[in-house]
């Protein structure tokens, strides 16, 4: 017999403007639990829109939201204790060690044993060696892996990330995609927004594209791929790549 599961992301009809500017115009998704959901938009196109919402630090004008089965409009409290949102600067403070940071937060949220907590942290996204070196003298990616270790105390359930990789070198994004692997891998749920199409590419397990307002497509990479033929050049099959995929269909929806 085959078990339903809930989504652990579900949008519908969601709407919000900015007095003139119609933001989003009727956005519908879901999430699977334990996936990563990749979604791209050119800047202006909604993304950071739909995280506020979802994350209850925006209200939207209409339309439904769930997170972890709690509606984000009269369950915020539920809401809150369910997500993680890190956006697209490290919040982390560079005074303290790596391990001050994590210790801090633990202790801020009434957990137990927060040195345990910092340890395991450290150690899953590789920075026990750096544990004691204050944040100051940290790689762009090594923050980047402590403020996503940060936003996991608590075990959330639902973690948000914004542009996470904004302002990495090349190494550095190798950082962090292997820390959002890891994420899903242990079953927590990830929605990525992004701008990099080799990011969404490598990282997600369906991609959905938001642009002017609307989701005009989501799917896997496989089945984006099947909206165009493959291209033949000197009798070499040729597969459409992601950004090829994105510029066709934000292009077409445009005209």
């Amino acid at each position: 017999m085959t078990t339903l599961t809930a989504p652990a992301l579900r949008v519908a009809g969601l709407e919000k403007s900015y007095k003139e500017l119609q933001v989003l115009r009727g956005v519908d998704l879901e999430v699977a639990p334990g996936s990563i959901l990749a979604l791209l938009g050119s800047n202006g196109a909604g993304k950071t829109t739909v995280v506020r919402i979802l994350s209850t630090l925006l209200k939207a004008d209409s339309g439904e939201a769930r997170v972890n089965g709690f509606d984000v409009a009269r369950e915020a409290a539920q809401v809150r204790q369910s997500i993680s949102l890190t956006g697209q600067f490290a919040a982390v403070d560079e005074i303290l060690t790596g391990r001050e940071n994590l210790v801090l937060v633990a202790r801020l949220r009434h957990l137990k044993d927060p040195g345990a907590i910092a340890d395991n942290l450290l150690q899953r996204f590789s920075l026990t060696e750096a544990a004691a070196r204050k944040v100051s003298t940290y790689s762009g990616g090594m923050r980047r892996r402590l403020d996503i270790a940060m936003s996991l105390i608590g075990d959330p359930p639902v973690i948000f990330l914004d542009e996470p990789t904004t302002g990495l070198d090349p190494q550095g994004r190798v950082d962090v995609w292997q820390a959002i692997r890891e994420l899903a891998g242990r079953g927590t749920t990830v929605l990525l927004t992004t701008q990099y199409l080799d990011e969404a590419e490598a990282l997600a397990d369906r991609i959905a594209i938001l642009h002017e307002g609307r989701i005009i497509a989501n799917g896997t990479l496989a089945e984006l791929k099947q909206l165009f033929p493959p291209a033949r050049v000197e009798y070499v099959e040729k597969r459409p790549s992601l950004e090829e995929i994105f510029l066709a269909i934000v292009g077409a929806k445009g005209e």
